[in-house]
């Protein structure tokens, strides 16, 4: 059998979150609950399938599952309070893979699961954030913060970045961070990485953050280890 599918229980009413648990445990899930679809967009990445109410106390379920759907290929399977054809429908057109009825048992309900599951794709890993020291990169909200001040990058600074600090040690040539950031078909000539790392390093208002080894590539510098200077 293959590893353990996590199920996320999105459900404000406690006694309610805390029985789909339960039973989500007892057939073989692990699972856990939020209550709010604020808090489900922010947990919802090591999920392999997200259960969630329609009635939600901050944002529509409609608008959740959108905004779910929108965010990656995890398993999205919707509870309704009735059995309502037109809910059924704006669910399914609002990116659901399935609607089970609140009322329903728990078994069919595993069962769907499981079927849903099974049709799934395999759930993408998403990227996670990087800090080194006071420079932190989300690769989620596609920010870079030094000192917690937003540093205002492009979608092509911000790839060159993250490609570099994710291996702060090592030296990435040129030809790898082309394929990474501009793809395997890029028609561009090496000087747009050294444009790029130009225009970052001015944003981080040093040199230092990246380094240029000759002949090969770059590397992050040592900006992100350099100690902290005394006041006074």
């Amino acid at each position: 059998m293959g590893h353990v599918r996590q199920v996320l229980v999105v459900e404000q009413n406690t006694a309610a979150a805390e029985t789909m648990v339960s039973d989500l445990r007892r057939q073989g899930f692990t699972a856990r609950s939020v209550s709010t679809g604020e808090r489900a967009l922010r947990a919802h990445g090591d999920a392999d399938l997200v259960l969630f109410s329609l009635e939600l106390p901050d944002i529509d379920g409609l608008e959740l599952c959108r905004s779910l759907r929108g965010a990656g290929d995890t398993a999205l399977i919707a509870v309704t309070a009735a059995d309502n054809e037109l809910e059924r429908v704006l669910v399914l057109n609002a990116g659901a893979d399935d609607c089970v009825v609140r009322t329903w048992g728990f078994r069919e309900v595993g069962a769907r699961i499981e079927a849903v599951l099974r049709r799934a794709r395999p759930r993408q890993v998403l990227p996670t954030a990087i800090s080194l020291r006071h420079l932190h990169i989300d690769p989620q909200l596609r920010e870079v913060r030094l000192h917690d001040r937003l540093v205002g990058v492009t979608s092509k600074e911000f790839e060159l970045l993250y490609t570099l600090a994710a291996t702060p040690e090592t030296v990435v040539t040129r030809k790898e961070l082309m394929a990474r950031v501009w793809g395997s078909n890029w028609g561009h000539t090496s000087r747009t990485i050294d444009t790029h790392v130009s225009s970052l390093r001015a944003k981080l208002g040093s040199s230092g953050w990246i380094i240029t080894v000759r002949g090969v590539g770059y590397r992050m510098g040592y900006a992100w280890r350099m100690p902290e200077t005394s006041a006074g």
